[in-house]
């Protein structure tokens, strides 16, 4: 009777222990993550203002953009500073509810991000398969149920991973070996039979990352037949240099997100638990910092753009 009791007993806080065997390094390792985490919020929320607020971006091509930017700072928000608390402060208790929460929105966000990708992939097939009809196909109406679609599919997904962990028993410990609240992380401190977490979670990450990598892998197959067919090589080349910002963000998303799951499925045993925890918050850091960065080099709407803004800004300043 007591082990049954037991047995249901959820608790009130979760340690999160950040990187265990690393703890003497907690202050170094928090310095590139704390560099990162500023330029990820400065630099997406710098791309959101300027999209919103001039008028030549305003196209299919710089709102999805825009969403991606809202997506990589709440993503990177969603873990971040509670990791560099841990790290700052060794505060590390987190409420139960709270780390379900954290948890939901780090996967939801997760499949938001690999989903907004498809669609940029989408955009530019239509831009260079299409160009005639662009402006008709990819209206403001259809960017905007584009992006609730994809919101709407990561909630249906992901609501299950919070059900399914929440209804587990937890009666052995309560620490985490993580900086934040992961789906298979919390299940495997449970005391229960967590094989259908695993199950679904696998099941979910496959069918998002596969769909969505299907749709990016077609819609490019797509664009480099109307690319190769077209009869000048500078038309060639000015159309494909419409993509190499969105190929980019691709590599920066998908090639850490591939690493982190072949490492855990394959080399877990060969590689130490604090380097799998580090690539982690790597995969879930590097977009955010770097697809602001890749835009304002690689996109020359953009550049131009953040010159226009500062001269404007400049003017303001003078005028007062």
């Amino acid at each position: 009777m007591p082990g049954a009791n037991s047995s249901s007993l959820t608790p009130g806080v979760f340690i999160l222990n950040g990187v265990p065997g690393l703890e003497d390094a907690h202050i170094w390792i928090s310095l590139p993550f704390c560099l990162m985490y500023i330029i990820a919020v400065v630099g997406n929320c710098g791309l959101i203002y300027l999209i919103s607020h001039e008028e030549s971006l305003h196209r299919p091509m710089y709102y999805l953009l825009a969403l991606l930017s809202f997506t990589d700072v709440t993503w990177c928000t969603t873990t971040v500073p509670n990791m560099l608390c841990i790290f700052w402060f060794n505060r590390k208790e987190i409420d139960f509810n709270a780390c379900l929460a954290q948890m939901f929105f780090v996967h939801m966000l997760t499949g938001m991000e690999s989903g907004v990708l498809m669609l940029m992939a989408l955009d530019r097939y239509v831009a260079i398969c299409y160009p005639l009809r662009y402006a008709t196909i990819l209206t403001n109406p259809v960017i905007t149920k584009a992006g609730l679609a994809t919101f709407l599919r990561g909630v249906v997904l992901v609501t299950p991973f919070t059900l399914l962990t929440k209804r587990l028993p937890y009666c052995r410990s309560n620490h985490i070996p993580h900086t934040y609240c992961d789906h298979m992380s919390v299940a495997k401190v449970s005391c229960g039979n967590f094989r259908v977490n695993a199950i679904y979670g696998l099941m979910v990450a496959l069918l998002i990352g596969m769909f969505d990598i299907c749709c990016i892998s077609v819609s490019y197959a797509m664009i480099l037949r109307a690319v190769i067919s077209l009869s000048s090589t500078d038309a060639r080349h000015k159309a494909f240099s419409t993509c190499t910002s969105h190929i980019c963000a691709i590599v920066i998303t998908y090639v850490p997100a591939l690493f982190t799951i072949f490492t855990h499925r394959f080399g877990g045993q060969n590689i130490p638990h604090s380097i799998h925890i580090i690539i982690a918050n790597l995969y879930l850091m590097s977009p955010p910092t770097l697809n602001p960065i890749v835009y304002g080099v690689k996109t020359k709407q953009i550049r131009e753009g953040v010159i226009k803004l500062l001269f404007k800004e400049k003017d303001v300043l003078i005028m007062k």
